[in-house]
């Protein structure tokens, strides 16, 4: 059985990990909880009550998530943030349309509450009203433009609705606002190839490699996709808009077949580092 003082080491490493491995949090914060060692947290108790409530949901044990509640809401009583989890907690206990409405109470009393907003969404997604919630996302990115995750979920949205323009409209400001993530460029590059727009594909895929083709952990993207958008750009002229798109994409399939035999060609990525 874990101690309590286990328990605390446990629960410190995965706050400076910023994890989210839930079961592990619960059986690490449970034992706090229940040995009322909540004052060794200090002011962090009322972030640890939180993450145990979140926890908890994820693995099922309300009863825990609202004993937590009930300490917060004791502590914060008109705290949105509290109100969120008081949300989430409906979320796993009653219908989705009873969850729905609390966070629409909650927004007409304030419009402006980013967490609230995000979880209304994502039970209108639930629920399946796609289109409401592309409605409800786009008002939430023009008000908040620089929220990432918001953007990649409405681009994640679109794309269930095979969408793909406006899908790559979204990750272009994904792009705009974390142009140094090689996954963001790798995910339009995919978009792009499922919207067929063949160059736009290419020319994304090139980037992702430009960025981490350095990177010994992380190898550049060989994937399927990304051979079938170089080889259909190489073998079809008409989808190149130059001869040097069409060269860069020829060197792509040559590279990526010699690295499958263990070659270590670098002539064919000078380009890169023009």
């Amino acid at each position: 059985m874990m101690d309590v003082a286990s328990a605390l080491q446990r629960l410190a490493n995965y706050r400076t990990k910023n994890s989210r491995a839930s079961r592990e949090i619960f059986e690490s914060g449970v034992i706090v909880f229940r040995n009322d060692a909540l004052h060794k947290l200090g002011d962090d108790s009322w972030q640890f009550l939180e993450s145990l409530a979140l926890a908890a949901v994820d693995v099922g044990r309300v009863d825990v998530a609202e004993a937590c509640l009930k300490h917060l809401s004791a502590k914060f009583p008109e705290s949105p943030r509290v109100q969120c989890l008081e949300g989430i907690l409906k979320e796993a206990t009653e219908d989705p349309e009873v969850a729905l409405a609390f966070y629409q109470r909650l927004l007409e009393a304030d419009p402006s509450s980013l967490a609230v907003w995000k979880r209304q969404i994502s039970v209108l997604r639930r629920l399946g009203r796609t289109e409401t919630a592309v409605d409800e996302l786009s008002k939430l990115v023009d008000t908040f433009y620089t929220d990432v995750e918001a953007w990649l979920e409405l681009a994640d949205l679109y794309i269930s609705l095979y969408q793909y323009t406006s899908a790559l409209q979204a990750l272009s400001h994904v792009l705009l606002l974390a142009p140094q993530n090689p996954f963001y460029v790798l995910q339009a590059a995919e978009t792009a190839y499922t919207a067929e727009d063949i160059p736009l594909a290419i020319r994304f895929f090139l980037m992702t490699i430009d960025m981490i083709g350095d990177d010994e952990v992380s190898p550049p993207p060989t994937g399927i996709t990304f051979e079938l958008s170089a080889a259909r750009l190489e073998t079809d002229p008409r989808l190149a808009t130059s001869s040097v798109l069409r060269q860069l994409a020829r060197e792509v399939i040559e590279t990526a077949q010699a690295s499958q035999h263990g070659a270590e060609s670098q002539a064919s990525l000078i380009w890169l580092r023009r």
